[in-house]
């Protein structure tokens, strides 16, 4: 038996043990294309396009929460007033840029500054999916 057979095999135990199925269930495994360690090299044309995109400025914002109040209640703010926001404590910021949300994060301080971490990053499809 080859080597590729043997770890095929290995791989097929390991699956159908996972499963709780014995070497005769239904898993299969999935045929996987080569990586390839080729470099793409960027044309001219390309790094001018890319360094066109690179300069538009966006907006990014982080978001705590948010609230609905009325004009009356908003006129009576002053120093020290509460507003309940729609956000548990300690539930994950929302990342916005250009309005659009592309993250989750959480507070840091990193010398004496506020900052996010970034924890959760939405995937492009969904952003994709957000903007229709």
């Amino acid at each position: 038996m080859s080597d590729d057979q043997d770890t095929m095999d290995e791989w097929a135990a390991a699956l159908a043990e996972a499963e709780g199925t014995d070497d005769s269930g239904d898993a299969q495994l999935a045929e996987l294309d080569e990586l390839s360690d080729a470099k793409h090299e960027m044309s001219s044309d390309e790094k001018r396009k890319l360094d066109t995109i690179l300069d538009i400025p966006v907006t990014i914002s982080m978001e705590v929460g948010r609230s609905k109040i009325n004009i009356r209640n908003l006129l009576q703010l002053n120093q020290g007033s509460v507003v309940e926001l729609d956000r548990v404590a300690g539930e994950p910021l929302d990342v916005l840029v250009n309005g659009t949300l592309i993250a989750h994060g959480e507070v840091v301080v990193v010398n004496d500054k506020f900052g996010i971490r970034l924890t959760d990053v939405i995937s492009q499809v969904e952003r994709i999916k957000k903007l229709r």
